[in-house]
């Protein structure tokens, strides 16, 4: 047996809440959570319905004790045990995420929820508060696409001044699933996103305008400083915007437009980012997730791949293949968890380390951003500062 093989970290013990049967976000955390070997999913409170959360556990062999129908419940018993978890993924509803993550930080349990992080901005800055009080704890926020060895690579080659001045940043994260009244149907995804009750006031701008904000603020390494924003629910009836489009302003001149709709005929999951700078351009599409063009001025287009070896260390960091062996969305959501049991590590050795994923500052910013677009909308697409 090899020396590595003798000093390999155990797996963190893992926890649930939400995620059962039927639901499609639980199971991509699952596999993200068990692709490293990093983690071993041991508790769940996986639905509030007591013989569901049972049936759901059983499915996935957890042990009956440890199969809870409520999140507090599970939070207390867990805390208590020895072999309690030490880690919680939330991924419940948005309206949902506030209180459950309030039990496990309570509980001393490292966190990762998935986005957005609240349906309130109220709610996410109560939620820095807490954890500002516990320095010992971690959360992570599941913005997965900054987690693409390629999105890694452009966040670095922006940094260190490879395209020069950032001036336009441009995003779009198009997808066309909702554009009939699906919810009507009852179609579980459906209904609770286009349900302000459940999803918050933001539709299409809470679920996929926050990854778009985000990748683009995580590459270019610019935050807006105002915007005008104009949403539209296209499909009558719909109680949510399923379509919004938002000019930004940066404090350095810059410009940006972010454009996220699910009602974009022909489209699947069209995240798209292209940031321009003074020197070069940089161009990355989410459904080619392994190639990002990369634009000199006055030079012909150049085609990078994940597992160059001229790439940014950042991208070898977060790349498990070698190069023309794809990978894509799964192992960019994998990313995330694995960077998270090393800051958990940290954390249970007392070590100080910043940060290695999207984390509860990022969570704010992104309700920063949706209270923001509400507002400009309300006051018709009036300038707002963020």
């Amino acid at each position: 047996m090899s020396d590595h093989a003798n000093t390999a970290p155990r797996p963190l013990r893992l926890g649930m809440v939400g995620g059962g049967q039927g639901a499609f976000i639980g199971g991509v955390h699952r596999i993200a959570a068990r692709l490293d070997g990093q983690y071993q999913l041991v508790a769940g409170a996986l639905s509030s319905d007591p013989e569901r959360a049972r049936a759901s556990g059983a499915e996935l062999g957890l042990a009956p004790e440890r199969c809870y129908s409520d999140f507090r419940a599970m939070a207390q018993a867990e805390a208590a045990r020895p072999d309690g978890i030490e880690v919680v993924a939330i991924v419940t509803p948005n309206h949902l995420h506030h209180a459950v993550a309030c039990a496990f930080i309570e509980a001393g349990i490292h966190v990762v929820c998935d986005k957005p992080l609240t349906t309130t901005l109220a709610d996410a800055l109560d939620l820095q508060s807490r954890l500002a009080a516990r320095p010992a704890q971690r959360f992570a926020l599941t913005h997965n696409y900054s987690a693409y060895p390629l999105m890694r690579a452009a966040r670095a080659m922006v940094a260190s001044g490879q395209l020069g001045e950032v001036r336009i940043v441009q995003v779009e994260y198009a997808q066309d699933w909702l554009a009939e009244p699906l919810e009507a149907t009852g179609q579980k995804q459906a209904s609770w996103r286009t349900d302000p009750a459940l999803a918050g006031p933001a539709g299409a701008l809470g679920d996929i305008g926050t990854h778009a904000a985000q990748l683009a603020e995580f590459v270019s390494g610019l935050t807006p400083q105002e915007l005008s924003a104009d949403l539209m629910s296209f499909v009558p009836g719909r109680r949510v915007d399923d379509h919004v489009q938002v000019q930004l302003r940066y404090a350095n001149r810059a410009r940006g437009l972010l454009w996220a709709s699910q009602v974009a005929t022909g489209e699947e999951n069209h995240l798209r980012l292209r940031v321009y700078g003074s020197r070069a351009a940089l161009h990355w599409d989410q459904e080619q997730p392994n190639e990002l063009t990369f634009h000199p001025a006055g030079e012909p287009a150049r085609r990078l791949t994940r597992g160059m070896a001229s790439l940014p260390a950042e991208a070898g960091a977060a790349t498990r293949t070698p190069g023309g062996h794809p990978e894509g969305y799964l192992e960019a959501f994998a990313q995330i968890y694995r960077d998270f049991a090393e800051d958990v590590r940290d954390a249970q050795a007392g070590r100080e380390s910043p940060p290695r994923v999207p984390g509860l500052s990022d969570g704010v910013r992104g309700l920063q951003f949706v209270e923001a677009v509400l507002r400009s909308h309300a006051q018709n697409a009036a300038w707002v500062a963020l």
